[in-house]
């Protein structure tokens, strides 16, 4: 079965190279203005949104996928594709340290394919280790791999003994040396700056950082701040100097200030902030990208007991959270912290979203137009409108009524290339 997925996939790359498609549906979502149209039709060609609506052109493969909803590609603005989940706390450190890069980054690519499959075809990819997010990226850019659109960070930037260190939690002299800017740990304004540097030297889309601590780190407290507002300021400064955005790690109310402050993009995770927190992201239109989905890898992993405390604390607090941010009208993009949480499982968010007081219209926007406008991507992904790049996926059903059926998507189409289709047969 997986080599047949593979010879299709293949087969409909040089399919899409050549014709042009009409994909319809019984609906179509806006993610403008969270209504569904009916019919839905889309004309793609030349991996490009030509037309929406109206009637299908002579001569074009239609492929008709019924009683569907057709939406713009998924987006998930927080994932890490070359970690993986593993409820065994402890053997996962065991196993980092095992694995050769090699092995990391095909698993990687692994990841990267459940990911697209569950129609998310692009994510913000906001950490990794040993270039693997470079050479995923470029290799999915390449065609060689199937894959989502990916921006990626490289290192993530913090303090040391902070949450983004990768030497915290092991013995002194393990490694040979203590951990530096090349590796993302940064202690002054003028190391944040060369760390900003040296990620977009080797690859880095965005730039990524740990403004305060975190649940899975070990010694750390979780909403302790671990950057200065000296260090935070140069490290926005120079990533947005270099037309870089920038996302903050941030679970604390005073931390998350500091971000907001030095001009961050977007505050992740937010569990503890409090409402001046929040009044700041309105008024300067900082995102806040939840990763609501975290709890479900928190709840099935075996943690030692300073890390399941810190996330008992976190989960109890991210609901009445996403509550607060709506009723003070911060914007919201999806993000999932996938490797957290099993891959594929992205779209688990977006039901998640709407529990927390999000229609389902506003939680297909998060993962939509308003994550393309975080990621800088607003006028090629995010929509279904002419010129847009060709992203599309579909669910069965209407998920304006259900947002659960966005955990079923059964069409994926990314650049015009059609990569998993479930139901239909073309004619």
């Amino acid at each position: 079965m997986k080599i047949a997925a593979v010879l299709l996939a293949c087969a409909n790359l040089l399919l899409a190279q050549t014709n042009s498609y009409v994909l319809r549906a019984a609906r179509m979502f806006n993610s403008a203005t969270g209504q569904i149209a009916s019919p839905g039709l889309v004309v793609v060609s030349n991996g490009v949104i030509q037309s929406v609506g109206g009637s299908a052109p002579s001569g074009t493969t239609v492929i008709d996928l019924g009683d569907a909803t057709l939406l713009p590609g998924f987006i998930d603005a927080h994932t890490h594709l070359s970690d993986e989940f593993n409820p065994d706390y402890n053997g996962d450190a065991l196993l980092s340290l095992q694995r050769p890069i090699s092995e990391k980054a095909i698993r990687a690519t692994a990841n990267a394919r459940k990911t697209v499959m569950a129609g998310f075809t692009t994510v913000r990819d906001v950490g990794s280790s040993n270039f693997i997010d470079v050479g995923l990226r470029n290799s999915i850019n390449a065609g060689y791999v199937p894959g989502p659109r990916m921006l990626v960070a490289v290192h993530a930037l913090g303090s040391t003994g902070g949450h983004c260190d990768d030497g915290d939690g092991f013995r002194f002299g393990l490694f040979g040396r203590e951990t530096g800017p090349e590796d993302g740990v940064i202690n002054s304004p003028e190391q944040a700056r060369f760390a900003v540097r040296f990620n977009i030297k080797y690859g880095a889309d965005v730039i990524k950082t740990c403004a305060s601590g975190g649940v899975l780190s070990p010694t750390d407290d979780v909403d302790v701040p671990q950057l200065t507002q000296a260090e935070l300021d140069a490290l926005v400064d120079e990533a947005h100097t270099l037309h870089r955005k920038t996302a903050a790690h941030s679970h604390g109310a005073e931390s998350s200030k500091r971000a907001i402050r030095a001009g961050i993009d977007s505050i992740e995770h937010g569990t503890f902030l409090d409402d001046e927190a929040m009044r700041m992201m309105h008024d300067r239109g900082t995102f806040l990208v939840p990763t609501l989905t975290t709890r479900v890898g928190l709840a099935e992993t075996k943690f030692p007991p300073l890390v399941q405390a810190k996330a008992t604390a976190a989960v109890k607090q991210q609901d009445n959270m996403v509550r607060r941010a709506l009723a003070l009208g911060v914007k919201i993009a999806l993000g999932t912290d996938a490797a957290v949480y099993p891959h594929g499982d992205n779209a688990l968010e977006f039901a998640f979203m709407a529990a927390d007081g999000m229609t389902p219209a506003q939680s297909l926007i998060a993962g939509t137009a308003s994550a393309a406008e975080l990621l800088g991507l607003k006028d090629k992904i995010g929509a279904l409108k002419p010129g847009m790049l060709a992203d599309v996926v579909a669910v069965p059903g209407n998920p304006v009524e259900n947002i659960k059926l966005t955990q079923s998507v059964i069409f994926v189409m990314k650049d015009g290339v059609i990569l998993r289709n479930d139901r239909a047969v073309p004619r």
